[in-house]
């Protein structure tokens, strides 16, 4: 089951039931009969007034964002979605900080459902660093389905990497 390297934490009944629709050969069907449409977030200004936007709505208050953008480098096999990185300097007397959303161009071409899950994740960071019960609480504020998602884009990403996009 190594086609399944992205649901090894989930209980094996589960595993068993989407190595099923994969030997069916009926995972796209499933998944394009939830997410029938890709979002059309295609670039990277779209996708920073997109992240804005659920910043804007969920933590106004927050440390403000310095890039916003679709990174080819990240590869999902490395356990990277996306990314946030916090970089704080010295200038002068004064302490500034960036913060930074990085989110792997994989998710180009996606169900804007799971863009929207990855973009919670990442601006959860801002707020707390450590994947804690905090983060998942926020996370679940700015996304109720949070976990629901989660899983469903890793039986995507499962798809993806063994027989190619839903998407023509």
């Amino acid at each position: 089951m190594s086609t399944l390297k992205y649901l090894v934490a989930y209980p094996a009944d589960v595993q068993a039931q989407v190595a099923q629709l994969l030997q069916q050969n009926t995972l796209r069907n499933f998944l394009l009969k939830r997410y029938p449409e890709p979002h059309n977030i295609a670039n990277d200004k779209a996708l920073r007034e997109y992240i804005f936007d659920l910043k804007n709505q969920y933590l106004k208050s927050s440390s403000p964002l310095s890039k916003v953008i679709y990174d080819s480098k990240l590869h999902v096999v490395r356990n990277a979605l996306g990314t946030h990185s916090f970089v704080s300097r010295v200038q002068g007397n004064k302490l500034k900080s960036k913060n930074e959303i990085r989110i792997s161009s994989v998710f180009k071409k996606a169900p804007e459902a799971f863009l929207n899950m990855i973009a919670v994740h990442e601006l959860a960071h801002i707020r707390e660093k450590e994947h804690n019960k905090a983060f998942y609480q926020l996370c679940e504020h700015m996304q109720p389905d949070y976990h629901q998602l989660e899983f469903e884009m890793r039986v995507y990403l499962t798809q993806l990497e063994t027989h190619g996009s839903i998407y023509d």
